[in-house]
């Protein structure tokens, strides 16, 4: 009667360590998970570590010319400060990329998108600290 007792008291113990260690690992991955969905920066965060690059006018690949203003979202105000002291650099790239382009590239959202993708891209090979997350058309005219 006694080792019954015993070896059902010894069954109780692991069966309650067992839930212990399941509720603790659920609990573990729900708040892992959570964290990573809190990471999302607000929108005064984004204004922060964002620089505008004020209008730039310039020829297209046609005879047509383009005023063009832009944002640039970067990972950090430190990066952003970089960013603004290459201000003259990102300029260069956003003349360069349209003069190539034809106002027909341009058209759409698809041409629009690729063309702050390849920003994007550029703009984040001159960066030492930090890197770009967003490129933004604020401003748009081809004349």
């Amino acid at each position: 009667m006694k080792s019954k007792n015993k070896l059902l008291t010894i069954m109780l113990i692991i069966l309650v360590s067992i839930t212990l260690l399941g509720v603790v690992a659920l609990l573990l991955v729900m708040q892992l998970n959570k964290t990573d969905k809190d990471d999302k920066p607000t929108i005064d965060e984004i204004i922060e570590s964002s620089v505008d690059i004020p209008e730039i006018t310039t020829n297209l690949a046609s005879n047509k010319f383009i005023r063009i203003s832009l944002k640039v979202q970067t990972d950090s105000v430190k990066a952003a400060e970089e960013l603004t002291k290459r201000d003259f650099q990102v300029k260069n790239i956003v003349i360069t990329e349209l003069s190539e382009m034809t106002p027909e590239e341009l058209d759409g959202k698809k041409g629009k998108a690729v063309f702050e993708s390849a920003l994007k891209t550029k703009i984040g090979e001159l960066m030492d600290d930090g890197e770009i997350q967003q490129v933004y058309i604020t401003s748009y005219i081809i004349q």
